[in-house]
């Protein structure tokens, strides 16, 4: 197989690199992520990632897990398997709930999960105008959470000084149709936007059947999202933005790995309501951001199937909220750019089950519980006509429960002639305990601390020529006072607390290239770590610290490869290939069994009647490959998309 793809690519490349065609520029692209204002992307020390609007439109037929997967150091776990799985962010091998999401620079996760992660399935990519990632420690700038990096979700806004409407309506394998519509304008500091995106599957078996009993009942899921945004001057020098969205998803559920089930399901729901004011001026920006964020979900395992002899019926029901409050602001000075500003951060969860079975009914004590954060920052940038640069900045934490905390960020870089950018940074950052950890009542610990990491970075970027672009980076993290579940076998009690220490280093390749009708892009990493502790992988108690392997579902190698070609004019088709090597799946009471190695080969094409609308269809996992993501879950083999899209 491996051959075959090789020979393909290699046919691909050597048929259009002849082509006669003006050389595509690898653009130096705006961003606001790196520094909570908008500058050049060569301008900041920081490794960060792009994912741009042609991009977007490339990947019609991709759900956001899918597409965060080919970005360098990222791992999105569970993002091949049925619609409305779970999905973990990793970034550079971290655990679930060390990757801070963003929605327009917002903040935004659901207190009522244990690692206080919030949900991609609630993410559609018609309605997504770019995708910014700066991995390392951003706790200064973006607070709890920003352990491993960000990953900021930036909406789309509408045409500019027109009025514009999109379309996008899909069909394809287990019966997965999508439509998705959407309007906006922006003009004269005003804006308006409403997208709606409308998601079903028929879907396949969430567990794996390894018996072949050929009895697993397929899983679907069904999904609306809709999101709006208006704006306005009230001034001659504020603007004022007031945004909503609703999202509300349900799907078919197995009991387990390798385990059906047949009436379990989830209905998950998220509102958000956010308003914003912006002053400008001739030097910088003061900026008022408020977002309320209420996510609920209902877990019911029905009386008509049972998977386990213990239970015969189960509900439960978690609903977390989020108050997010901030005024920042940014001045430019000659050499310096100054930023400052304070976050106010509020969470509460509630959450209740029930279940009855042989033993009668059970029902735990409910849990409402709720903390608060409040957290002054400030970062200074220098610029140098020399190339030196450099950002410095520092946040102090004040929490509700365990006191308080700080973080800092060291960023120097030297960019030389304009070509070349060497960087070496250092941070800190943290996550505090979750209300789950802190305050649940049969394993809660309301004396955790909040786990402290110091993250190094160091590399180098080539913008040498106009066509191509390379960056090597080097990275290592190092985590303490990591929060573990622990079990005592002699008194049955469980317990979380801050027991471990984990280390991660590794490295990543990225490079880009255009020529004439051709664009490549690929990127490598390689990731490793351990943890270090008295306890083992099912928390109980060991002699004494000790380090094992732990980064459980993590290639240690991952390799994208990615070939296009502009055909003509109308027609253009790209081929996709992701390699990962094996990994460790954890299993309860024994040793970690080994997921193996697999690749994947995609193939993509479109073509457009105008520069309005097009056709497309993409062919997933061409070669059938089966492989598991999450030990005893299916992945997608072969599969298919195809549809249509316009944009007016």
């Amino acid at each position: 197989m491996r051959k075959v793809f090789f020979v393909l690519a290699a046919v691909i490349i050597s048929n259009q690199l002849s082509a006669q065609d003006s050389t595509a520029k690898v653009l130096d692209e705006a961003v606001v992520t790196a520094n909570k204002f908008e500058q050049k992307q060569s301008q900041t020390g920081k490794v960060l990632t792009v994912i741009n609007r042609r991009q977007l439109e490339k990947s019609p037929a991709k759900n956001l897990g899918e597409l965060l997967n080919t970005a360098v150091g990222t791992t999105i776990i569970g993002n091949s398997n049925v619609l409305g799985t779970n999905q973990t962010v990793s970034i550079r091998g971290s655990s679930a709930g060390n990757v801070l999401l963003l929605i327009d620079g917002i903040p935004v996760n659901d207190p009522s999960v244990i690692t206080n992660y919030f949900d991609l399935n609630f993410f559609s990519l018609d309605q997504v105008e770019r995708i910014e990632i700066v991995k390392g420690g951003q706790s200064t700038l973006y607070g709890s959470d920003a352990v491993a990096g960000i990953v900021n979700i930036i909406l789309k806004k509408g045409g500019i000084n027109k009025t514009s409407v999109f379309g996008n309506f899909t069909a394809g394998s287990y019966n997965t149709l999508k439509q998705a519509v959407g309007i906006g304008k922006q003009q004269n500091q005003s804006e308006y936007s409403l997208n709606y995106t409308h998601t079903s599957s028929d879907g396949f078996s969430a567990a794996y059947d390894k018996n072949k009993t050929g009895i697993f009942d397929k899983d679907g899921f069904d999904e609306h999202a809709v999101n709006g945004r208006f704006g306005c001057k009230i001034g001659k020098k504020i603007r004022t933005v007031f945004s909503g969205a609703y999202n509300y998803y349900r799907g078919d559920l197995d009991a387990s790995a390798f385990t059906d089930e047949k009436d379990h399901t989830v209905k998950s729901n998220n509102k958000q309501a956010g308003a914003g004011l912006i002053y400008q001026f001739n030097k910088g920006a003061i900026r008022l951001n408020y977002n309320f964020n209420r996510t609920e979900r209902n877990y019911l395992d029905d009386s008509i199937h049972k998977s386990s002899p213990y239970v015969d019926y189960s509900k439960s029901n978690y609903t977390g909220r989020t108050h997010f409050a901030e005024l920042y602001g940014n001045l430019k000075l000659d050499n310096l750019e100054l930023v400052a500003g304070i976050d106010y951060r509020l969470n509460n969860t509630d959450q209740d089950y029930f279940s009855t079975g042989p033993f009668g009914p059970y029902a735990p004590a409910p849990l409402h519980a709720e903390m608060n954060q409040l957290s002054p920052y400030a970062s200074v940038i220098l610029k140098t006509e020399s190339g030196f640069n450099a950002e410095f900045g520092g946040r102090w934490n004040k929490h509700s429960d365990y006191g308080s905390n700080i973080s800092f960020t060291l960023n120097p870089f030297y960019f030389v002639y304009n070509k070349y950018k060497i960087f070496g940074n250092l941070y800190s950052a943290f996550k505090t305990p979750t209300l789950y950890q802190l305050f649940d009542p049969l394993v809660g610990n309301a004396k955790l601390a909040p786990e402290k990491g110091i993250i190094a970075e160091a590399g180098a970027e080539i913008f040498s020529v106009k066509n191509f672009w390379f960056r090597v980076t080097g990275f290592y993290r190092n985590t303490k006072d990591a929060i573990i579940y622990t079990f005592d076998p002699s008194t049955y009690a469980s317990l979380y607390l801050n027991a471990g220490k984990q280390t991660n280093y590794g490295a990543e390749l990225e490079a880009k290239y255009s020529s004439g009708k051709v664009t490549m892009a690929g990127n490598y990493t390689y990731t490793n770590g351990k943890t270090t502790t008295a306890f083992d992988g099912t928390g109980t108690p060991i002699s004494k610290d000790t380090a094992y392997y732990n980064l459980y579902r993590i290639p240690k190698s991952a390799i994208n490869l990615n070939v296009g070609v502009q055909a003509t004019k109308a027609f253009y088709y790209s081929v996709a290939i992701r390699s990962v090597s094996k990994r460790e799946e954890f299993i309860y009471g024994a040793a970690p069994e080994i997921l193996r190695a697999y690749f994947t080969i995609d193939l993509y094409g479109e073509y457009k009647f105008d520069k309005n609308a097009k056709l497309f269809l993409d062919l997933k996992n061409l070669f059938n490959q089966q492989y598991f993501d999450i030990l005893g879950y299916n992945s997608r083999k072969f599969n298919f998309t195809g549809g249509v899209s316009f944009q007016l």
